[in-house]
Formats: structure tokens, sequence, C-alpha cells
């Protein structure tokens, strides 16, 4: 399609909008350190007067941003959200937003004035610490501060690590009180004689729940079922409440006589992952790996007094251990080193977690690379397939850092911290 304009390559175009990219972030964090110089001059002693959070048409009382940053004047904020061009009551957000990352969050601040982290990707944290008391909210930035690939889910699992470690008694509270809300409930039957299932389980009976349904799709497909996995989950959870009914095992209760079916206990595995400081009850805080989220001891607690729970004590993982194999095919062992190592596909910004992706040969095997951790990489399907068939390439300059070159000559480095570029390639 012809513009008018000269053609120019792929590259020059790519340059050109990281610059524009790079130039807007730049007029943003100046305007962000414009917003804290105001924010400075116009500061009230009390909460009278004070700018607070609206939600719908109700003010909330609630300050802009949180416990230990400044109040500022209400009628001030109201000028300067004018001059922003914003709406009042996302005005009055975005401001607090960026106040809470000044004061409150001072490593994340600086990252964004530095440029290593997206003022947007700032916001989204401030969001989440508003509500955190200081020790919290420092937790936070320290973990974040440069983390510039972290994902939505990430950062919701760092704060909630954040109330259980500086807040326990509140977060047992609120789990207790989620956990009261907990139901499974089956709809009327609609005019096709299906009906609708709606639950609120506790994770670990819903992961036990998920996991048996699928396995039980997976033999109906094998046994000759060319319905949908959808459909086969359907009827795998029929068959599931039909096998209970049709339990011999039957006992009668010593207390009323009454006859009762026993179920078989927990078939599923689920890793949980506690350290020394945890065990002796100074850490309140452990990580649940199915579910990428951490957890409180007390919850762990509970689910190891499920009947008939067996457990069963690992040791810890070395990721540093070197330990190759002749063979192509990975040990299950290797790939569990590399997954609790990058966590994620390496492919820079992707999230998808490295428990579901392939495990990559950096150096191929056919040219000599080893079977070993340290030449294995989590990529997902995509990013795979990327790799061996386009000109998509990555170098390994250090373990667990990944520098990638795209076909016209981009580079990023992935790392613990997220995805960063380079620099922009020749033109």
């Amino acid at each position: 399609m012809d513009l008018g304009t000269r053609p120019r390559s792929t590259a020059a175009l790519l340059s050109g909008l990281r610059a524009e990219v790079e130039g807007r972030q730049a007029s943003l964090v100046r305007e962000w350190a414009t917003i804290v110089e105001w924010a400075g001059d116009h500061v009230v002693s009390g909460p009278e007067g004070a700018a607070t959070i609206t939600e719908g048409y109700l003010d909330t009382g609630v300050p802009i941003a949180g416990d230990g940053a400044p109040l500022v004047s209400e009628f001030a904020l109201m000028e300067l959200v004018a001059v922003l061009g914003r709406t009042p009551d996302g005005g009055k957000a975005y401001v607090g937003r960026v106040i809470e990352c000044a004061w409150r969050l001072p490593n994340v601040y600086e990252a964004v004035v530095a440029g290593r982290l997206a003022p947007w990707r700032a916001e989204r944290i401030a969001d989440l610490t508003r509500g955190l008391g200081a020790e919290a909210a420092g937790f936070v930035d320290r973990q974040l501060w440069n983390a510039s690939g972290v994902g939505w889910a990430q950062l919701e699992r760092l704060v909630a690590e954040a109330v259980l470690r500086y807040d326990p008694d509140k977060a047992e509270t609120d789990r207790a009180k989620a956990a009261d809300h907990r139901h499974f409930d089956i709809s009327d039957v609609d005019e096709h004689g299906l009906v609708h299932l709606d639950g609120l389980l506790d994770a670990a009976d819903g992961h036990d729940l998920d996991q048996a349904i699928g396995r039980r799709a997976e033999v109906l497909g094998r046994l000759g079922d060319d319905s949908s996995l959808d459909v086969r989950r359907s009827k795998a959870a029929a068959e599931l409440a039909r096998q209970d009914l049709a339990l011999d095992l039957l006992v009668p209760d010593p207390d009323t006589g009454e006859v009762v079916a026993t179920v078989p206990g927990r078939k599923v595995v689920l890793n949980v992952h506690v350290t020394d400081t945890t065990l002796a009850g100074r850490n309140p805080v452990g990580r649940w790996e199915e579910g990428r989220c951490p957890v409180s001891t007390a919850q762990i607690r509970e689910w190891l007094r499920a009947r008939h729970t067996t457990i069963v004590v690992r040791p810890v993982v070395d990721l540093a251990d070197h330990l190759p194999v002749t063979a192509y095919e990975i040990p299950d062992r290797h790939k569990t080193r590399v997954a609790l190592r990058d966590h994620t596909c390496r492919f820079p910004h992707c999230t998808r977690p490295a428990t579901r992706c392939d495990i990559d040969h950096a150096k191929p095997h056919q040219r000599g690379g080893p079977t070993c951790p340290c030449n294995l990489v989590p990529l997902c399907r995509r990013h795979h397939r990327a790799k061996t068939h386009s000109t998509w390439r990555y170098d390994t300059p250090m373990p667990a850092t990944y520098v990638w070159t795209s076909p016209t000559g981009f580079r990023f480095r992935v790392d613990h911290r997220g995805t960063h570029p380079v620099h922009p390639p020749d033109e």
C-alpha cells in the first residue's frame, strides 16, 4: 500500500517506534516528577480538607495514598487534575498512585525516574499497596523495585505474601472469614435437561477435584469417547459421583449406629515449599507450587491434617548442581531444577509457567550440548517453535540470564528481574 512515503526497512521502522515509546515514557516521568513537587507544596496537616478516594458516588474517606504518604489539599488537587486533563475521580486516583510510589515505594519510584520501570507498571503496584501497612508496603517495594517483567498475578501473590508476613493475624482472620463462604450448589434443570454447578472450595480441595476429573476425562478419551474435552470432563464429574454412591466401604458409626460410606484419601500430590524458619514458627509463609502462590502456615496445617494424607519430605534441591546425562530425553529431576530456577518461559515478556513449558537445549544436543540444567531452558510451545523455526536466537551469558536477538536485530535481556531491552540494532 503506497502512502506516498519513502520505503524504510523493518528495522528502521521499529527503531523509530522504539524512540517514540521511549520519548513518551520520558515525558511521563517528567510529569510524575512535577506531580511529586506539587504534592510537597500542597500538604495539609490533618484529614479535614485532605483529598480522599471516591468509589462510585461515595467518598470513602480513605486518603489517596497509603499510611505515611502526605495528605494533600482536596481543592488544590482539583486544579491539578484539571490541568492534567483527567476526570475528577480518575485524576485523583492517578495522583494518589504517583504519591504512593514517591513516598511509600521509593525504590519503585527511583526505578521509574531512571527509566528501568514503566510508569504504568508502577501504577499497578501502587494500586495494590495502598491498603498495606508501611512494613508490608516496604517489603513489596524491596522485591519489585526493578522487576519490569512482573505480571499482574505475580504482583497480587506478592502483596498476599506481604500481608501474611507483616499482618498474619489479619491474614488468618480474613482467610477464616472467606472459608465460611465455601459452597457447592447445583441449579435447577434447564430446558435442555442440564444443570449448572457453582462452587467455592478450599484451594487444595479444588486442585484435587480438578486433577481427579482431568484424569478420568483422559481415560474416557482413551476408551473411545470422541466428545470434546469439556464434555468428557462433565461426564467424568458425574462418574465420580456415581462411584461414590456405589462404594461398598460401609461401616457403622460407633456412637449412633448409623452406616456411613468412607472414601479414599487424597491421591493428588500438593507440593508445598517451607523453610526451616517456617517449621520453627518464625516465618508465617510457605509456598504452594501448583497454585503458584504464598500460603499461610495455618492453611498448610489444615491440609496436613486431612484424613489419609501422606506427607513426604523431600531434600532441598540445589539449583547450582551440574548433573549431566548422556541421553537427549530430559529427566524429571532436571525439569524440576529448571522450573524452580526460571519459573516462567524465558522468551521476552512471556509469563507462562515453566512447569507448562517445553525444555529447550540451549546448545543443541546433536552439536554436543549436554542434557544438564545448565544447558536447559523453559520455553512455551509457541516460543520454542519461534526459536526452532525462525531467526529468533538467544545466548546465555550467565546462569538464568538470557539475551534474545529478534529477526531484525533487536536484543532483549531476560533474567529474574524481567525483560529489558538491551539496545536498538544498527541501522
